[in-house]
């Protein structure tokens, strides 16, 4: 999304909407064929987000409890490219962002340790730690305009200075 504003100054940010339904337990689900595959597929991409989370939730507390002075905190390896879906979400999991996180359990007995399991993830999920700053960028036509009339300001300035300097350099010639 980009939106102008009357300066010229255009702020840019991205949505993401990621469905992760379907991490069912193959055998409890009974799906077969592709569907299996497809089943598989994603377990192994919500797999490799978990261990995303969990890197990212660890790193967001060692930097929480090291005060932010230690390089300590800076040495976990997020595994960002183990999976197309955590790299293309990225930005979204450890960047400049706001990210929210929707999480559905189911009430029956049935459903009992996919819940927990779910609501693990969601509770790693809480303890990221993300520092969102508005992007903002001008165009070239806007960015040109600016910087001319900052040299006329610098030029009008270094007139004035050669004035002064002017003068006191009178004033000292008399002196002597």
């Amino acid at each position: 999304l980009v939106n102008e504003n009357i300066d010229g100054i255009q702020r840019v940010s991205k949505v993401c909407l990621v469905d992760l339904a379907g991490s069912e337990r193959a055998s409890a689900s009974g799906v077969t064929g592709e569907r299996l595959v497809e089943a598989n597929n994603i377990n192994k991409s919500l797999s490799t987000l978990g261990d995303v989370i969990l890197a990212l939730s660890k790193y967001s507390t060692s930097m929480l409890h090291n005060n932010k002075n230690t390089n300590t905190a800076t040495h976990h390896h997020i595994p960002y490219r183990n999976s197309i879906l955590t790299w293309l979400l990225k930005d979204s999991l450890g960047g400049n962002s706001k990210s929210v996180m929707l999480a559905t359990v189911g009430p029956t007995d049935l459903s009992y340790n996919e819940s927990i399991s779910t609501l693990r993830y969601v509770e790693r999920a809480k303890l990221i730690n993300t520092h969102a700053v508005i992007n903002e960028s001008t165009s070239d036509a806007v960015l040109i305009s600016q910087l001319q009339k900052q040299v006329s300001l610098l030029q009008k300035q270094l007139v004035e200075k050669d004035e002064e300097a002017k003068k006191w350099k009178k004033k000292y010639t008399e002196l002597k």
